[in-house]
């Protein structure tokens, strides 16, 4: 009879120890760690002058005079500087007969620059990657870019390999969100996300106004990051993600057509960014937030915003309150917000109340490299460690935006101090600049002074 008892008592400590281990194990993998990441600096023969975007806009003898002031006032008013970069077809006078290997060619120099940059300042080979995830948006070429990546550096044969395509300016944190579940199931894991977009093969050269906007925003650009769930790198890890929240509202007709990849009216290839797109933006980002800030935001600020809520709608009106209903500023140090123009950066600041120090970053990065798509975020992150602002126990929040239409953030802990200047070592000194004035008004303002509706401009 005693021996029953002993018997049970053992079972029981076995399960619950067993039970405690996995538990322990499932924590360990739910850990996603930023080993390291670079970014892309394309050769500076690709910069985009004033001259060099002049020269580009003439070639177009489809332009009219109405369509070069929309272009003066569009790229006025993007807050892009004279050195984003631009694919070499497109310099080179090729923009209308683009080939595939022009688009290959683009995509080489960034794996060669980024990839190998990352891999070697984390200090790993690449067949120690377990896990490879690349998002490369308009481009997908068979076999893909994935497979390619393996190729080039001879990647081991039992390599997980995705390639994402067609997921816009937010697939960054998709790539990530893909890794991190993966890592869920496979303990000490070792992933390479890539990120870029193919510019090449994507330039408009048609009249539809709603597509001649991705010429003034979009260039060249990319980045790869390391993430692993393994705890020996833990000490060597810059950031821990904390929580990761994606919000898509593609049932809505007017959210689905807001950014599209189409043909116009004559058949010519490119983006069409609708106006239903703020729209858009913004109702995605409500359905992001109101998942996130329970997450990340302390019980009082949770506690105060409910009050307040709850106050206004016992009295039958709203109450006037200053500044947003909710303030992220109690659980976010610093925000990596997407650069995907002026009005986006100045539409996110508004609603979060932020300073413009606080978008600082984003707006830098738009007047240094443009809108890069999904890797805008990684140049944004790479200037705030630059300027020497990311310190141990810092909170970060990415927020990005991307069609379909998505809303994509996500929460990172720094885990040490940050300094790398990255891409930026030899230009952060130089900002802020004293002046964003834009050198196309300059050169280029006469335009409006012009008489007429049409005919050929003499940049």
């Amino acid at each position: 009879m005693e021996l029953l008892p002993l018997l049970t008592v053992l079972l029981l400590a076995h399960a619950m120890a067993y039970l405690a281990w996995h538990a322990l194990a499932r924590r360990r993998r739910e850990r996603c760690y930023l080993l390291d990441y670079a970014c892309h600096k394309p050769s500076d023969d690709r910069k985009v002058t004033t001259e060099m975007a002049g020269a580009v806009i003439e070639r177009n003898k489809r332009l009219g005079l109405p369509d070069y002031r929309f272009l003066l006032k569009v790229i006025v008013n993007s807050g892009i500087g004279e050195h984003t970069y631009s694919p070499r077809n497109v310099l080179d006078g090729r923009e209308e007969c683009a080939t595939h290997y022009d688009a290959l060619d683009e995509m080489d120099a960034f794996f060669d620059d980024a990839v190998r940059a990352v891999l070697a300042k984390a200090c790993v080979s690449p067949r120690d990657v377990d896990l490879l995830v690349l998002n490369v948006g308009s481009f997908s070429p068979a076999p893909s870019l994935a497979a390619r990546v393996v190729s080039r550096f001879g990647m081991r044969q039992d390599v997980m390999a995705y390639n994402l395509s067609g997921m816009g300016c937010s697939a960054g944190l998709v790539s990530v969100d893909l890794a991190r579940r993966v890592m869920l199931t496979r303990p000490r894991t070792m992933a390479l996300v890539v990120t870029s977009e193919s510019c090449a093969p994507n330039w408009y050269n048609g009249t539809d106004k709603s597509m001649m906007l991705g010429n003034c925003l979009f260039r060249c650009g990319g980045a790869a990051a390391l993430l692993t769930n393994d705890p020996a790198f833990r000490s060597r890890a810059k950031m821990e993600l904390r929580c990761l929240v994606r919000a898509h509202i593609g049932a809505y007709d007017d959210a689905h057509a807001a950014a599209v990849h189409r043909e116009d009216a004559d058949g010519r290839l490119g983006v069409s960014l609708s106006k239903d797109l703020p729209k858009a933006a913004v109702r995605a980002f409500s359905q992001n937030l109101q998942r996130l800030a329970p997450r990340i935001l302390p019980a009082a600020e949770l506690a105060r915003f409910t009050l307040r809520l709850l106050a206004g709608k016992l009295m039958r009106r709203k109450l006037k309150f200053e500044g947003p209903k909710i303030n992220f500023k109690t659980g976010v140090d610093h925000f990596c917000l997407h650069p995907g123009g002026t009005a986006v950066i100045d539409a996110v600041r508004k609603n979060l109340g932020l300073t413009t120090y606080d978008v600082e970053p984003a707006t830098m990065t738009l007047h240094r490299w443009g809108n890069t798509s999904a890797s805008s975020l990684w140049y944004v992150l790479s200037y705030m460690e630059a300027k020497r602002r990311l310190k141990a126990g810092d909170r970060v929040l990415m927020v990005t935006f991307g069609s379909g239409f998505k809303c994509n953030s996500c929460y990172w802990e720094v885990s040490k101090d940050l300094h790398d200047a990255g891409a930026w070592e030899d230009c952060i000194d130089d900002y802020p600049p004293e002046t964003m004035v834009n050198p196309y008004t300059e050169k280029f303002g006469w335009v409006n002074d012009l008489q007429g509706g049409g005919g050929i401009l003499p940049f």
